[in-house]
């Protein structure tokens, strides 16, 4: 079942986080590797459909963004004992198959996911070089059976404004997607 990201308040300040990279083995950390123009945050996962949809677009505007000095970090916070194609090798596996050129983050915990409000895959969050959300929502309006190929139009549009210096846009659509595979109190 399709739910919709939640619309954190425009202007919270990204939590940080600490994360093993599942190509590198390396930690990450927010502070680390934020940019001076905008960093995006995405909450992907590697069997979601919605996220399958997208993916080749969101290599390639990742890496055209990247090339301007733009951030990129994914984040997979599924529970693995209920998605175990969503664990830590599996998610190697994915991005080297698909060539992410930005670090895939397990959160094993998913106190990053909380602390974000995530609510589903995809799901995108732009942050200032303040690291002040400036846009949280859709990467496009193509979805899995709607016939539209993705484009990365939303998403593009924020990253262009923000290069330019322009005020980004507060009328932002939520994604929609995979529900994050929450964790059961037990299995905390």
């Amino acid at each position: 079942m399709a739910i919709q990201s939640n619309m954190i308040p425009l202007g919270t300040v990204a939590p940080d986080f600490r994360l093993k990279d599942t190509r590198t083995n390396q930690f990450v950390e927010l502070h680390n590797i934020k940019s001076p123009i905008a960093t995006v945050v995405m909450f992907l996962c590697n069997h979601c459909p919605y996220v399958k949809h997208i993916q080749n677009k969101l290599v390639e505007t990742a890496r055209s963004y990247q090339a301007k000095g733009i951030c990129f970090v994914a984040i997979s916070s599924n529970d693995v004992i209920t998605h175990p194609q969503d664990g830590p090798e599996l998610m190697r596996l994915e991005a080297e198959k698909n060539n992410y050129t930005f670090p895939y983050l397990y959160d094993g915990s998913q106190e990053v996911a909380h602390a974000y409000h995530a609510a589903c895959t995809p799901d995108f969050y732009v942050f200032d070089k303040n690291l002040h959300c400036v846009y949280r929502g859709r990467f496009d309006d193509s979805s899995p059976g709607n016939n539209k190929e993705a484009s990365g139009a939303d998403l593009s549009h924020v990253l262009d404004s923000m290069l330019a210096g322009i005020a980004v846009r507060h009328d932002q659509i939520a994604s929609i997607g995979c529900g994050i595979k929450w964790k059961k109190k037990e299995d905390e």
